[in-house]
Order: C-alpha cells, then sequence, then structure tokens
C-alpha cells in the first residue's frame, strides 16, 4: 500500500462509523404523523419540550416530560412517565421535542435503555418548531 491509501483508510472508517450512527434512530415524517393523529391510531406521544414551551404548542394526549435538552439524570428521570406508560400499554412511542435534535436522540435513547424496543420508538422529523399543521396543536397559555 502505498503512503495515500494508507492516509485515506482513517478516513473510510470515520465515514462509515458515521453512517451507521447517523441512520441509528427512527423517524417518523409530518404527513405520516398526522395521518396517525387523525385515525386516532394508538400511541404515546412523550413531549419533551421544556416546561414554557410545552402550554404554548403540544398534542393532544401528549405526555407533558419538560425533560429538554435530556442531558442530566434529573431530565432523563422524567421520561420514566413515559417509559411507564408503554410498558402499560405497548404502544408506539413518539418522541416530539423542539426541532426533532439531540433532545430527541437523548430521548430516544434514554428510552430504549429503559426497554422500548426501537421498533416502537420514533422522532417526529423537525419537532415541534417544524410541525407544518399548526392548527393541531393545542395551547393552554394564557
Amino acid at each position: 500500500m502505498n503512503t495515500r491509501t494508507i492516509a485515506l483508510i482513517p478516513l473510510f472508517f470515520l465515514f462509515l462509523t458515521t453512517s451507521v450512527m447517523a441512520g441509528s434512530y427512527n423517524y417518523v415524517d409530518q404527513d405520516t404523523f398526522k395521518n396517525w393523529l387523525e385515525s386516532s391510531s394508538p400511541m404515546n406521544i412523550v413531549d419533551i419540550q421544556v416546561k414554557e414551551e410545552f402550554p404554548k404548542h403540544h398534542f393532544k394526549n401528549a405526555i407533558e416530560t419538560n425533560a429538554y435538552p435530556v442531558k442530566t439524570d434529573k431530565e432523563r428521570a422524567r421520561i420514566d412517565k413515559a417509559v411507564t406508560a408503554y410498558k402499560e400499554n405497548n404502544h408506539k412511542v413518539v418522541v416530539v421535542c423542539p426541532r426533532g435534535g439531540g433532545g430527541a436522540k437523548r430521548c430516544y435513547d434514554y428510552m430504549k435503555a429503559q426497554g422500548v424496543p426501537e421498533k416502537d420508538l420514533v422522532i417526529l422529523k423537525g419537532g415541534v418548531e417544524k410541525w407544518p399543521h399548526k392548527e393541531m396543536l393545542l395551547s393552554s397559555a394564557h
């Protein structure tokens, strides 16, 4: 092997690792989730928005956890009620966060570690911020 080939090997493995990590979460697009809501599909909607944001815009029957950004043990513990709900009803879990990014992934990881199978876990793409059907969101803010 020449020097150039040897230099490219670590880059190849970095690319391979990044690709695997990037694809390790299940997502639901807005249209599919809208259909689930409209058809009253049984699901656990786990909303991790902060306490100040949840009342402004959330989905009907969402489990309010206020766990965002899901970085501390205290924040992760707030998700336990959603884990309990899943264990009681075995309905799919839709994680909803502000933008569908890191906080949602950390919630997903935590729920998976607590025994929720990945086949039942999804993250709403774009979170509440990118939700195109604002009329479907509830507001209890005054």
